[in-house]
């Protein structure tokens, strides 16, 4: 099970009580206190851990808490401290404080490890009250509380390319024909319900990761459809793939009006991150001239197809890429656009060596 999200409370550990206590050994008159100090309750760290891809552990669960300090002894022997209570997260994990929406911890790196709550500090024996006045003191000191704070846990996934596209356009499709995923595929509207990650290699020491989002549909920066609940996962992209279904009852430009709309209204920064197009399902297509169509939406983008590339793009049918020749990366415009077919693979390979190529951008 997917799980994205959890919220919950923990807290760190109390502290143990000092201990007031005498020394009583033969021969020994009047020994005087010898309490120990109370044991350090347990800290709360997380813990960044790879091999783990999901909240789950965390569903249902309301309250963590990290145990107390053992007590003191007598003898000027200290409590035993308590273990530290360690949360294991996955990579991309965001830690919110769920009172004033404060991003506490931004977790990225495998095998980072952060403080949250220190654990309560012990108390102190009746040794340490001992003076010249008070030579046989018998209080002791409590053990400081521990901390209690509400979080929340968010999941945000970490990829190269988050794919953005209507519901049924083809992403999942693309994704399990270019990379190691195996999302369901189906004809119908929201197949994927949860996002999916895969790894694209394209050479024998090169890859990068692909992410897959349920569809956005019309008004999903307001929470229409599963846009919203899962827009925040291609926040880490670092660069989008718009998938245009060419065989859709929507016209191209209309899907990627939409679409790029969404994104503004969800993120601007998301919205100006570095992009290209990939036009699916050209195997699918029933209108009457399908390379007018692509001209057509290139030039709505005020876009020229182009007539050449380093990537070997199918020459059949028009594509446009930003030659870099004698000219700099424009970010407004996309890297490239392509007509593509993941049924027939109809451009697959060269679109993973331009999308690889990108992310040096």
């Amino acid at each position: 099970m997917f799980i994205d999200s959890a919220r919950f409370s923990v807290s760190s550990g109390k502290g143990g009580q000092g201990c007031a206590s005498f020394r009583r050994e033969k021969f020994i008159v009047q020994g005087g206190p010898d309490g120990g100090d109370g044991g350090k309750g347990g800290d709360v760290y997380f813990l960044v851990d790879n091999n783990t891809d999901t909240l789950s552990f965390y569903k249902g669960r309301r309250v963590f808490k990290a145990d107390k300090g053992q007590p003191g002894m007598g003898r000027q022997k200290t409590g035993k401290s308590a273990e530290p209570l360690v949360l294991i997260v996955p990579p991309g994990t965001q830690v919110i404080d769920d009172d004033t929406n404060e991003v506490l911890f931004d977790l990225l790196e495998t095998g980072e490890k952060v403080l949250f709550l220190e654990g309560g500090k012990g108390g102190l024996g009746n040794v340490h009250f001992k003076n010249s006045r008070n030579q046989a003191p018998t209080y002791f000191q409590p053990g400081l509380p521990g901390v209690t704070r509400n979080i929340r846990l968010e999941l945000k996934l970490i990829a190269d390319v988050g794919l953005v596209g209507y519901p049924n356009v083809g992403k999942s499709t693309l994704i399990s024909v270019t990379s190691n995923a195996t999302p369901e595929v189906a004809n119908y509207e929201f197949t994927t319900l949860t996002p999916k990650l895969g790894v694209v290699n394209v050479g024998d020491y090169s890859s990068f990761v692909m992410a897959d989002i349920p569809g956005i549909i019309d008004g999903a920066s307001e929470g229409k459809g599963l846009g919203l609940e899962f827009l925040r996962h291609i926040e880490r992209t670092k660069t989008l793939l718009f998938v245009i279904d060419v065989a859709n009852y929507r016209t191209m430009i209309e899907q990627y009006k939409v679409l790029k709309e969404e994104l503004q209204k969800f993120s601007k920064e998301l919205s100006q991150r570095n992009f290209a197009i990939a036009l699916s399902k050209i195997d699918a297509y029933y209108g009457e001239d399908l390379k007018e169509d692509i001209k057509n939406f290139l030039n709505e983008l005020n876009l020229e197809a182009s007539n050449k590339n380093e990537f070997k793009f199918d020459e059949e049918l028009p594509y446009f890429v930003q030659d870099l020749i004698f000219s700099k990366y424009d970010s407004s415009k996309p890297y490239f656009v392509l007509p593509i077919s993941s049924l027939n693979k109809t451009n697959i390979k060269a679109l993973t060596f331009a999308l690889y190529g990108m992310q040096g951008k």
